[in-house]
């Protein structure tokens, strides 16, 4: 298959710029993997999808302030994104400048910070700061809003671009369909039976960057830090064992998910992961996922195509855009069963 495949036209205004004002009032599209079957409703619907025994795996990474404003010692203007923070004062950014800074430059931040330029690593700079990174970005940094949201961040973003259960500090972009929880949602579950576990997955800024080659076969996937511990493979047994589903909440979860289940049994796994889901990929360990609309040529979008088969989910992508769904990061969810073989066109 190839990028050109997996393109679609969205009108611009069916990309949501905001959250709404409840995180459970998101629509909610049913994609049945082993017919094809379409159903619309809303997202508090989702427990009556699940059964009792259930085991449900979420994403708590949470998204750090990563986006700095400020000035090289020269003078010129520069936009700083912190891509992954690699010490206590050290981190690894892309900046965005007029001319590319070299080793040894000084940057100075708004408020005062000061981080030298020690060097390049691949596409990212290496930067040492004159404090801890991470409380420097928790007082000073802005939310750094994916770049189809077409507005500054503010106060209320700080809050709804995190899912409530956020704990680890490291992403720059939010395991978006985890948004759509909420507390009574969660109780919801819990009433119903479900188990829950949670995996660990940094979100970076390569899950914006486009597929830039036709041959899927040539794309490089970006690299993420990934942590799954014992706990959630010996609850992943456990769920397999008695029958039930293992259901990933996002995309990064199912990443995370068949990273791990590599060798077929779901394994501990502490480091990076740079798989690429398309289709053709033979599911090890998800059976079924919630996840948000996402953007037209996408890995994320390849992901789902192998998950539920192309035909059915470019169909359901079509049905959305008819139905006047909201799109990316703020916008709607999907829920979907996996199809049990995908044949591809």
């Amino acid at each position: 298959m190839h990028r050109s495949d997996f393109a679609f036209d969205l009108p611009p205004e069916l990309i949501a710029q905001k959250p709404l004002a409840e995180r459970a009032a998101s629509r909610l599209l049913r994609l049945d993997g082993q017919t094809g079957e379409l159903s619309d409703g809303v997202f508090t619907e989702l427990p009556g999808f699940l059964e009792a025994g259930d085991l449900m795996v979420f994403n708590d990474t949470r998204v750090i302030p990563a986006r700095l404003f400020g000035r090289k010692a020269s003078g010129g203007r520069i936009e700083c994104l912190i891509e992954r923070v690699a010490g206590e004062r050290a981190a690894l950014a892309h900046i965005r400048s007029s001319k590319a800074p070299r080793s040894g430059t000084s940057l100075l931040f708004d408020n005062g910070c000061e981080a030298r330029v020690n060097g390049r690593r691949g596409d990212l700079y290496e930067l040492e700061f004159d404090r801890p990174v991470l409380a420097f970005l928790d007082a000073h940094g802005h939310v750094p809003l994916p770049p189809y949201i077409d507005r500054s961040d503010n106060a209320g973003d700080r809050e709804r671009y995190q899912t409530v259960y956020a704990d680890k500090a490291g992403a720059i972009a939010a395991p978006t369909a985890g948004l759509h929880f909420d507390d009574a949602l969660l109780a919801a579950l819990d009433r119903r039976g479900i188990r829950r576990a949670f995996i660990t997955l940094h979100v970076g800024a390569g899950t914006f960057q486009p597929v830039r080659v036709e041959n899927l076969a040539e794309h490089r996937m970006h690299s993420e830090v990934v942590q799954l511990e014992q706990s959630v493979c010996d609850e992943i047994a456990a769920a397999k064992s008695r029958g039930s589903r293992v259901v990933a909440v996002g995309t990064t979860s199912v990443r995370a998910l068949e990273s791990a289940a590599t060798e077929g049994a779901v394994r501990p796994l502490h480091g990076e992961t740079d798989i690429f889901i398309r289709p053709g990929y033979e599911f090890r360990c998800v059976d079924a996922m919630v996840t948000n609309f996402h953007l037209p040529e996408s890995t994320l979008l390849m992901l789902l195509c192998a998950f539920a088969g192309y035909e059915q989910v470019m169909r359901a992508y079509a049905h959305a855009v008819a139905q006047r769904y909201r799109f990316f990061s703020y916008g709607d969810a999907m829920f979907v069963t996996r199809r049990s073989a995908e044949r591809l066109p």
